[in-house]
C-alpha cells in the first residue's frame, strides 16, 4: 500500500505539538505531500456533540456502554469545539467510538486508500482491554484516520511508582503536592512539555507503520514504534534513541 497524501489535523489547545516542524519531518521520512488542517471540530454541528458526548467513558471496570448525554455534556462539546484550551477536567472517551463519530467529519472524497488523516486532540481516548477488563489511556487510536491523544501522551504511560507512593503519601497527610512533582521534573512528560513535539514524531511513526503494515509497534526499546507503557520508556525510546531499529528502518527504505 503507498500514501500518496497524509492530512494532520491540528490541535489548537497544545502549540508544543509544532506542527511545521511535524510536517518537515513527514516530508523528509515519507516523501509524500502533507497539508495542515484546522481542528477536526472546526465545522462540527450539535450532531457530532451528542455524538461525542455520548461516547464518553462513565464504568472503568465495564465495557463501553452509550448513554444519553445531559444538556450540560453536551453544551461542554459544543463549548470545546469552539475553545478546546478551555478544557480543565479530564474526561475519558473510548477510543473506538470517538473515532467512529470523527470519521463523520473527513470528506468522503478524501477517504481513499492513498490519503492518509492524523487527527490530533486533547481529549482522553481508552479502550477496554479484555486481558484485566478495564479501560486503559492510549495515546494512539491507529487506523485512518488515526487518532493521537496529546492528554493520553501524557497520562497513559506511568511515570515512575516512587512517584505515585509519594504523591499518595503527601496527599493522605495533606502536604503540599507540588514539591512531589518537582522532585520527579524531567523524569515524564508534562502538559505543554517542549519535549512533546519530538515525542510526537514517534507516535506519527507508529500510525503510519500500522497503516502499511498492520503492525505499529516494536519489542524494542531501541526503536521509536516500541509501546512504551512507562514515561521512562517513552522518553528513552523518544528521546535518546530517536531512530528506528535496523529491522523497521529497512521496511521504511523498501516502502
Amino acid at each position: 500500500m503507498k500514501i500518496s497524501k497524509i492530512f494532520l489535523y491540528d490541535e489548537r489547545a497544545i502549540p508544543e505539538i509544532g506542527f511545521s516542524r511535524l510536517i518537515d519531518f513527514l516530508k523528509q521520512t515519507f516523501d509524500v505531500q502533507v497539508e495542515q488542517r484546522k481542528n477536526i471540530f472546526q465545522s462540527a454541528n450539535d450532531s457530532i456533540a451528542i455524538e461525542i458526548a455520548a461516547s464518553r467513558i462513565f464504568k472503568t471496570r465495564q465495557p463501553f456502554e452509550k448513554h444519553e448525554p445531559t444538556t450540560e455534556e453536551v453544551s461542554f462539546e459544543k463549548a470545546s469545539f469552539l475553545d478546546s484550551t478551555k478544557t480543565e477536567n479530564i474526561v475519558m472517551y473510548d477510543g473506538f467510538e470517538f473515532h467512529k463519530v470523527v470519521t463523520k467529519l473527513i470528506p468522503e472524497n478524501e477517504m481513499t486508500s492513498d490519503q492518509f488523516h492524523i487527527i490530533f486532540t486533547n481529549k482522553f481516548t481508552c479502550t477496554y482491554d479484555q486481558t484485566d477488563f478495564r479501560y486503559h489511556g492510549r495515546a494512539l487510536i491507529a487506523s485512518n484516520p488515526s487518532i493521537i491523544s496529546t492528554t493520553g501522551i501524557i497520562e497513559a504511560p506511568a511515570k515512575p511508582k516512587a512517584y505515585y507512593f509519594e504523591l499518595i503519601s503527601n496527599m493522605t497527610q495533606g502536604l503540599n503536592l507540588e514539591s512531589i512533582k518537582k522532585k520527579y521534573q524531567g523524569m515524564y512528560l508534562e502538559y505543554h512539555d517542549a519535549k512533546l513535539s519530538q515525542v510526537v514524531e514517534g507516535y506519527l511513526l507508529q500510525a503510519i507503520f500500522y497503516y502499511l503494515t498492520g503492525d505499529p509497534f516494536c519489542d524494542k526499546r531501541e526503536c521509536r514504534l516500541f509501546n512504551a507503557h512507562w514515561q521512562k520508556d517513552l522518553l528513552y525510546s523518544q528521546l535518546e534513541i530517536a531512530k528506528l531499529c535496523d529491522k523497521h528502518q529497512e521496511i521504511l527504505n523498501n516502502w
